[in-house]
Order: structure tokens, then sequence, then C-alpha cells
């Protein structure tokens, strides 16, 4: 990554379009389907000392129109890919001729959890995100193809697992095995990259409520991944999301599925510890 001088605020403020203008997330509370009551604000945990005191789910940082989308699951565009993930769930696939329901058994209680345990360390001691546990799924198990990170096969399968997992707290371990993992993933948060000279807290941490040109910065939390993403019109992946931010610096990046990103992924995940899965989000 391309890393320069550091540029005064009032220069990264010119270029970003950091406006006075500043919003408090909505004092909103998130209910599913008028049953599936999510927590989207808590306190801070432990590890955020002085960082910050509550956190707060980008749902709340959000137009009333899009907080509707994701409060009915008839409204909520995600589910669209996620019943295609689900489809995919009780297909053969492979050498093997299994499907992923052969060895799990029923996605709601195979999966339930999952999500939210993500990304962890693996019994060879690799910290792998939710993307490559399917892959191993894949290749090892059923004799088929990885699919790409970012490929719409994955992000509906992901975005099914996801599903099994709303309204569980985040519960993501950073210390014992993880604990290396997650020192460097909070090096690289806080970390200034590309010509902007910005780090993931420069926006995430500093100035969320504030407004970068019309967009209401949040604090960045990822309980809500995969999620639907209005501007794109369809389903955005964490790393998807690294790799956009990381650009907006103007620096060269990281490749979704990179070992950097999954650190990234699992320190981002631990700041959001207290705030539920979302299972399927809706952003702008």
């Amino acid at each position: 990554m391309l890393r320069t001088r550091a540029t005064t605020a009032a220069a990264v403020a010119l270029a970003l379009g950091f406006g006075p203008a500043m919003a408090e997330p909505v004092d909103a509370e998130l209910v599913v389907n008028e049953e599936l009551t999510i927590t989207t604000k808590a306190p801070a945990a432990a590890h955020l000392d002085g960082a910050l005191t509550e956190v707060y789910s980008g749902w709340l940082f959000r137009e009333d129109e899009t907080r509707a989308m994701q409060m009915d699951d008839f409204d909520n565009p995600m589910f669209v890919y996620a019943e295609q993930g689900m489809d995919a769930w009780n297909t053969a696939e492979g050498t093997e001729g299994k499907a992923c329901v052969d060895c799990h058994g029923a996605i709601e209680e195979g999966m339930k959890g999952v999500r939210a345990v993500m990304p962890k360390v693996n019994a060879a001691g690799a910290l792998w995100s939710m993307e490559d546990y399917v892959n191993a799924c894949r290749t090892e198990r059923m004799g088929a193809e990885a699919w790409k990170w970012n490929s719409d096969q994955m992000k509906h399968m992901t975005t099914a697992i996801s599903l099994q997992s709303r309204g569980m707290p985040v519960a993501v371990q950073i210390d014992g095995p993880a604990a290396e993992f997650w020192e460097r993933g909070k090096e690289m948060y806080y970390t200034r990259y590309g010509q902007l000279e910005l780090s993931c807290a420069s926006c995430h941490e500093q100035n969320y409520g504030n407004y970068i040109r019309a967009d209401h910065l949040s604090q960045g939390q990822t309980n809500g991944f995969p999620l639907y993403r209005l501007k794109d019109a369809a389903p955005v992946s964490i790393h998807q999301r690294f790799v956009g931010c990381v650009r907006d610096t103007r620096a060269e990046t990281f490749g979704a599925g990179s070992q950097e990103f999954r650190e990234l992924e699992l320190y981002v995940a631990s700041r959001g510890l207290g705030l539920d899965i979302e299972g399927a989000g809706v952003r702008p």
C-alpha cells in the first residue's frame, strides 16, 4: 500500500468533503417482522476503553426508508439472495455428489451461531473467515471448485448462513490463538494509508456521526454483513467493503480474502462485541 507524509486535518476535510453537519444515531429499535429485537446499541467492550464508550450498529445511522427495509423480511432485498443460498445448501455438487445438508444437516440447525464467531482460528492455527470455511467444505468434502470470494454464489451462501445467527450476540474470540491476529488487525485499523493519509479510525472512530459528502458516517461495524447496498443494488461482503474503503484513501489495496483483511475483519468484529448479528443488513 502507498503511504505518504501526514496531511493536515483541514486538507483531509477538504478532500473528502467533511462538513460541519453532525447527526447522532437515531433513537430507534430494530425489531424484525415485529417479533425479533436486534441489539443495535451497547456499552463498548473493555478493550475499547479510551476509544469508544458505546457501540452502534450502522443501522442507526441510516434514513427511515432504509431502516424500514431491514425490519420486514418481505421488504428486505437480501432475502432474494438468501433464498438462492439456501437452495445451494441442498444442492449436490462435485465429484463426491454431496450437498452441504449431507454433512451439516438443515441449515437452521447446522449453521446456528456460526456467523457470530467469525472470523476464527481453525484447527491448523490459521485465521479463517466464513468464506474460507465454505470453500474448504467445497474442495475437501464435496470435490467441487472453490468459489471466488466475492462471487454471487459465495455471497448467497454466506447470507443464508448469516441469517441463522440473526439476533445472536457477536462472539469473536480475541485472546489465546487469536491474539496475534487481533493485534495485527488493530494495528492496521489505526494505520494511515494512501494519499489522504487516512486510517479506519479517521472516519469510523474519530468522525462517526459526521458526513462525508452525503454519506452519514457510522462506526463501521460489521455485524450487518453480508448486506444489501443500495448504491450497488447488490449484496456486499465485508472484504468487498474493506477494498472500497482503502481505495477511497487513494491507495492501492489488499485483495478480498487476503491475510491482512482477515486480521482487520477480526479486529473490527471485536469492536462490535455487545451488538447482535443482523443477518442480512441493508445500507445505502
